[in-house]
């Protein structure tokens, strides 16, 4: 594949050393922002030892302190907002319930249409394209982020959102767009309707996020769409989708608008991990009006790395995904993210591509880690040998026949399942 022209070479081709100093200058009118505001982040920094926006650079980052999503709690519902000129406010409901709102500015939106518009483009989308969007539009970031950036692209996009799958293979019928957008279990969830529908669709390219997936899942989407398949990264917290995105010439890693999105990755103490080395994701939005974050801790973990040699895009990159910090399970001493799981799992082609994992913690002492897994064969006994060889650790595999594990039609999928009494979540685990 050759390079993919770029939306704003001046931003995605810059040279890094420009970027930096860029990214400097950035940093420094953010500060300004913070401490005129005197609100929690300029208290917090004021306790650093900053008092002005020429007391820090780029370098002095890691010795400041971190935002997290418990301080946007504390603080709801607009506790961390400067700007009072607000058009649109998005956000997800949280763990346990708990919302977290985000507030934008008319000029977030704009950076949010840039950012997606040039993630779109790097995944082959044009002006030209029909995007099909089935990420859900509402408070959840996904489907208003393809559709501010496809828009800004100056491509056609199908509102769908998510759900009514028979109304989605009908238009995928009747109007053969090019371009997929939706979470990757939607995809195989879609995939699978128009096949059993006998419907040929036009998809070339989908961009599909929201939820960690793993190398597995993406041959599974690719063989049964016969696309090619990038990932696409963002949080409302930080702007929404386009913070960072696979695009065709980006050696499978995701490249970071890093222009708007200065990025680190840390340990669990919050040290800085090198390159190459899995750290949590903490983003400072550097040129964010409405709620500007100052070193958000994300809870998402990947590594980080240079851009590609010979890319035209000068961009940082992240792999895809681990998991969530807060999705780690320890298991009888083993660390396990559940995208671990998934890559054993499908990579074994008698799997189906639906699968859960069962935390079992009803014994508080003997925790078990179940995999539900749907197949026509008896996988068993080779996926308890793949996973101890992959995990380190003896996993019960249960399976069960194909429509067992609940499928996504909406959202996100439900990967990961805490068992902690009562009855089973799946029908055939017991």
């Amino acid at each position: 594949m050759g390079p993919v022209p770029l939306v704003e070479p001046d931003a995605e081709g810059m040279r890094p050393e420009a970027r930096r100093a860029l990214q400097e200058r950035r940093l420094r009118r953010l500060l300004a922002r913070l401490l005129d505001a005197d609100g929690v982040q300029a208290a917090r920094l004021r306790d650093a030892g900053v008092h002005a926006p020429e007391d820090v650079g780029l370098d002095d980052l890691p010795a400041l302190p971190f935002v997290t999503k418990q301080d946007l709690w504390d603080h709801y519902p607009f506790g961390f907002r400067v700007d009072e000129r607000i058009v649109c406010v998005h956000g997800s409901s949280g763990t346990g319930g708990r919302p977290t709102l985000v507030p934008y500015s008319a000029g977030d939106v704009d950076i949010w249409a840039g950012v997606m518009a040039r993630a779109l483009n790097g995944a082959g989308a044009t002006s030209r394209s029909l995007i099909h969007n089935a990420y859900g539009y509402g408070l959840f970031t996904g489907g208003l982020g393809v559709h501010h950036g496809g828009m800004r692209l100056g491509a056609t996009v199908l509102p769908l959102s998510g759900g009514m799958t028979e109304r989605q293979v009908r238009l995928v019928a009747d109007l053969r767009p090019d371009v997929l957008c939706c979470t990757p279990s939607y995809a195989i969830h879609l995939g699978e309707a128009l096949r059993d529908a006998g419907v040929e669709h036009g998809f070339r390219v989908g961009l599909f996020g929201a939820e960690p997936w793993t190398g597995g899942m993406r041959r599974q989407i690719e063989e049964l769409l016969g696309i090619r398949a990038l990932d696409v990264y963002g949080l409302s917290e930080v702007i929404g989708p386009g913070v960072a995105c696979e695009s065709l010439d980006s050696g499978g890693m995701l490249n970071v608008a890093e222009d708007h999105f200065y990025v680190e990755a840390v340990d669990e103490r919050g040290r800085p991990v090198a390159d190459g080395t899995p750290g949590e994701l903490v983003f400072t939005t550097l040129t964010k009006t409405g709620m500007p974050l100052l070193r958000y801790r994300t809870g998402d973990v990947a590594s980080l790395a240079p851009p590609l040699p010979g890319s035209p895009r000068t961009l940082r990159r992240m792999g895809k995904l681990l998991g969530r910090r807060d999705d780690m399970l320890v298991v009888r001493g083993v660390n396990v993210f559940p995208t671990e799981v998934e890559a054993v799992v499908l990579s074994d082609v008698r799997v189906g591509p639906h699968y859960l994992v069962v935390d079992d913690r009803r014994r508080p002492g003997r925790p078990e880690l179940h995999v539900v897994v749907e197949s026509d064969r008896d996988v068993a006994a080779d996926l308890v040998t793949a996973l101890r060889a992959r995990l380190g650790l003896t996993c019960r595999v249960v399976v069960v026949p194909r429509g067992t594990v609940p499928r996504a039609e909406t959202g996100k999928a439900r990967r990961l399942v805490r068992w902690d009494s009562g009855e089973p979540p799946v029908a055939g685990l017991t």
